[in-house]
């Protein structure tokens, strides 16, 4: 079955280390994309695309600077992108989704554990499912290497990039019409 990610309750949020010590929360507004399921309802292709302007932290200077060259380069580089490769299931509902991400042009594989529920039909007739996922990546990997270290040796800003992502997706019509 063909799945469409309905955009406004789907969240890909993010956090990373603030000089050493606190961690900044963010979240990219703008999430569009797909998921092919089996007949058992599994996973087994997921394509996601994320449009690089829409990153969000609650401090618009901080946002702006993301934005930049020093970082995503949103205005050369506007989309994010994921796709992938391989899904192992785990049992009870629980992947481990396999994928290439894109950033800045810069492809390189990624590993989420992801947690999927089953599939209902909602108040309006049209059927859902949601996913729940996570994963690390090192930001270095794909170049967004900016930064600057502190007089005590920590880094204004952490490598690390942690992921927390929500999803919901509805059955493509024609699907649900066949």
């Amino acid at each position: 079955m063909n799945w469409n990610l309905d955009s406004s309750h789907t969240t890909v949020a993010f956090a990373v280390k603030h000089m050493g010590f606190f961690t900044v929360r963010g979240q990219f507004k703008k999430v569009a994309g797909t998921v092919l399921t089996d007949e058992q309802g599994a996973p087994s292709k997921i394509e996601v695309s994320i449009d690089a302007a829409s990153i969000e932290t609650g401090d618009a200077q901080r946002d702006t600077h993301l934005r930049s060259p020093d970082f995503l380069d949103a205005e050369q580089y506007p989309v994010i992108r994921f796709e992938s490769s391989q899904i192992e299931a785990l049992g009870q509902n629980k992947y481990k989704i396999h994928g290439q991400l894109t950033i800045r042009n810069t492809a390189r594989p990624v590993v989420f554990e992801a947690e999927v529920s089953p599939a209902i039909k909602d108040p309006w007739g049209m059927t859902r499912t949601g996913a729940t996922a996570s994963g690390v990546i090192n930001r270095k990997d794909w170049g967004l290497t900016w930064n600057q270290v502190l007089e005590f040796g920590a880094l204004l800003v952490g490598e690390e990039v942690r992921f927390e992502i929500e999803v919901e997706a509805v059955a493509a019509q024609s699907e649900v019409a066949a």
